[in-house]
């Protein structure tokens, strides 16, 4: 055999492999997220059996303010998140600094979170509470998406329901926000644990979830978001400029979405701070640290290889509200 059949032999072999490699990326590369019909409309204490349509996030805002939160069988942890969410925005420093509403999005649970939501809508009658349900689950990264694309707010948190997070260092992100995007300009502000690293909070937990964060910190440095000390925080604002190019362009519904998000505002250009927060581990947590490690590897490498392919790719878009 000469040279020249070897070479063209393998150039097959080659050829072949990189086509196999690419039919892989796009078997395991998720649909599409598709929003139904009865999606697109939301409960309230107002209206708690007429459904009324939501507003879209290309529209102009509407408030202030619109905290998202992501719920799946959440009946026990969800009443009390709520209730230290909105003692704070009703406080007497801050009641007034700005109109708000919240959007909770019960991504297909099976155990009556709407309903819990609706008898949490109707003790606080005052405030402007939205109850989303998904006809599915689709992961949290799919139901955060959902109600970042119908907010009415001129800046948006992603608030985890659990409530680990404390609500009053949404004024320090709020802060960094006026600093990094001034005049509606588009900016994002991650909640970060990165400083609890050596505290107790962090090394109580267990073993096989520090290992996962040690891990994915690794991980993450290979695929372009290492500048981000802590991007899984579940505790996130983003100006309505920056939801809006950010937001359309998501594609994974699993709970690795947040590095697609830093991803896509770096592709975008857009200024991204980190703030620390106060935060403490609830339990109730419905990660399995095995299964979402094979995830969160499968899923990241996934984002990487279309980003870097361009089948996946965000553009600047004009925003209606400037």
């Amino acid at each position: 055999m000469d040279s020249t059949s070897i070479l063209y032999g393998l150039g097959i072999i080659i050829a072949g492999g990189i086509v196999l490699l690419y039919a892989g990326l796009i078997f395991w590369s998720p649909p599409p997220i598709v929003t139904l019909k009865s999606e697109k409309f939301y409960l309230s204490n107002a209206s708690p059996t007429k459904p009324r349509q939501l507003t879209r996030l290309d529209e102009p805002s509407t408030v202030d303010l619109t905290i998202v939160v992501p719920a799946y069988n959440e009946t026990e942890r969800l009443p009390e998140m709520m209730a230290t969410t909105l003692k704070h925005l009703c406080s007497a420093g801050i009641k007034g600094k700005r109109t708000f509403e919240i959007l909770i999005v019960d991504d297909g649970s099976s155990d009556g979170t709407s309903a819990t939501a609706l008898k949490i809508a109707k003790k606080y009658p005052d405030c402007d509470i939205k109850v989303v349900t998904l006809e599915h689950n689709v992961g949290k990264g799919g139901a955060v998406r959902h109600g970042m694309l119908h907010s009415g707010g001129g800046r948006l948190l992603m608030a985890d329901a659990d409530g680990a997070s404390r609500i009053e260092d949404l004024e320090n992100l709020w802060k960094s926000m006026d600093l990094i995007a001034p005049k509606n300009a588009p900016g994002v502000v991650v909640g970060s644990r990165a400083h609890l690293v050596k505290s107790e909070a962090v090394v109580k937990r267990s073993f096989l979830r520090n290992v996962l964060m040690y891990g994915l910190h690794t991980i993450l440095r290979l695929v372009g978001v290492g500048h981000i000390r802590d991007t899984q925080c579940g505790f996130k604002l983003f100006s309505r400029s920056a939801a809006q190019q950010i937001f359309p362009a998501q594609h994974l519904p699993t709970w690795i979405f947040d590095v697609e998000l830093l991803l896509l505002a770096k592709q975008l250009r857009i200024p991204v701070a980190e703030v620390p927060i106060e935060w403490h581990e609830v339990a109730g947590s419905k990660l399995n640290v095995v299964t979402a490690s094979v995830q969160m590897l499968r899923d990241l490498l996934i984002v990487r290889a279309n980003h870097l392919l361009g089948r996946w790719s965000a553009s600047p878009v004009k925003s209606k509200s400037e």
